[in-house]
């Protein structure tokens, strides 16, 4: 395995990560702000000018979209990580350095979290794989 192939994906594990938590926000604020917006219309209406049925079904063909955008997300951040496992499985055994050098250990497991993913060493503790860590 190429050392810089692994620390180039562990840098975009960590951009990814960030990237990830803040469209999941922004779809879930979209989807939940575009049902407030529409019960706000349908509830606000002018009694007599009701809203067009064809403008109705338009906006909630558009909040069809806005949800199904949201579940494709869910599926392709449960798909990333599982990929993030497949190729962080390749390092337990090996000997990580950290990129100031102060600490060193052997790789006994690996999870995913929110910031990336983490190697826990045989010694206890724990290292964030991110840009400059050295793997022998």
């Amino acid at each position: 395995m190429d050392v810089s192939s692994t620390t180039n994906g562990t840098a975009g594990t960590t951009t990814a990560a960030a990237a990830k938590a803040a469209t999941s926000v922004a779809s879930k604020m979209n989807a939940d702000t575009f049902l407030q917006l529409l019960m706000a219309q349908l509830q606000n209406q002018d009694p007599t000018k009701p809203m067009d049925s064809t403008e109705y079904v338009g906006q909630l063909a558009s909040f069809s979209q806005v949800e199904q955008a949201t579940k494709t997300n869910q599926k392709l951040d449960s798909l990333l990580a599982s990929s993030f496992l497949n190729q962080a499985d390749a390092i337990i055994g090996r000997t990580l350095t950290s990129a100031d050098g102060l600490m060193t250990g052997t790789v006994q497991s690996v999870r995913v979290t929110g910031d990336g993913v983490m190697a826990k060493l045989t010694d206890g503790r724990e290292m964030l794989l991110a840009s400059g860590i050295s793997i022998s």
